[in-house]
């Protein structure tokens, strides 16, 4: 028996393996594709895990922050654009960044670019929900108050950020 199992009596979560032809995939806006992979319930609340897709010229995700989470990225492919705090910063093919709970955020392709980017949260929250809710929006099955309603539930707060605006008007 490993050591760690030895250390704790609550029973581990199972391992998660999501095979990429069925992984559920979400488009959230008319150039961006976010795929499922591992949402809290699965991890025991360990991390919620996506594949974020963006074709060039996609807004991204506006400026927002978490409170009980840390959010990671993982650029796969391309180049991203990303805030944190009032810095924009340029993330390459293999950067990693993570913000922790309460720090501003933002991000989209870099200007010009596709990319791909790893995300992940810890410790996971129950979000796909709300990626399905953005489908939704995409749509037109649901609405932006729909998103403003939801913000305690999924975590995301969204606030204006004029640091952010100006990085996206000079794309």
């Amino acid at each position: 028996m490993h050591a760690a199992a030895n250390q704790s009596t609550a029973p581990a979560p199972a391992p998660v393996l999501v095979r990429a032809g069925n992984a559920e995939t979400v488009q959230d806006g008319a150039t961006s594709l976010i795929t499922l992979l591992a949402d809290a319930g699965a991890t025991g609340g360990a991390l919620t895990a996506n594949k974020a897709t963006f074709r060039a010229g996609s807004p991204g995700a506006p400026a927002h922050f978490h409170t009980r989470a840390t959010e990671m990225f993982l650029v796969l492919d391309g180049a991203m654009s990303i805030l944190v705090d009032d810095e924009v910063l340029h993330l390459d093919k293999g950067d990693f960044l993570t913000v922790p709970p309460t720090v501003p955020h933002a991000f989209a392709p870099a200007p010009g670019c596709e990319a791909e980017m790893l995300v992940v949260f810890s410790p996971g929250l129950q979000r796909f929900d709300y990626y399905r809710l953005l489908e939704r929006v995409h749509r037109g099955e649901a609405t932006v108050q729909d998103i403003r309603d939801s913000s305690e539930q999924y975590d995301n707060h969204y606030f204006d950020s004029p640091v952010w605006t100006k990085a996206l008007t000079e794309r």
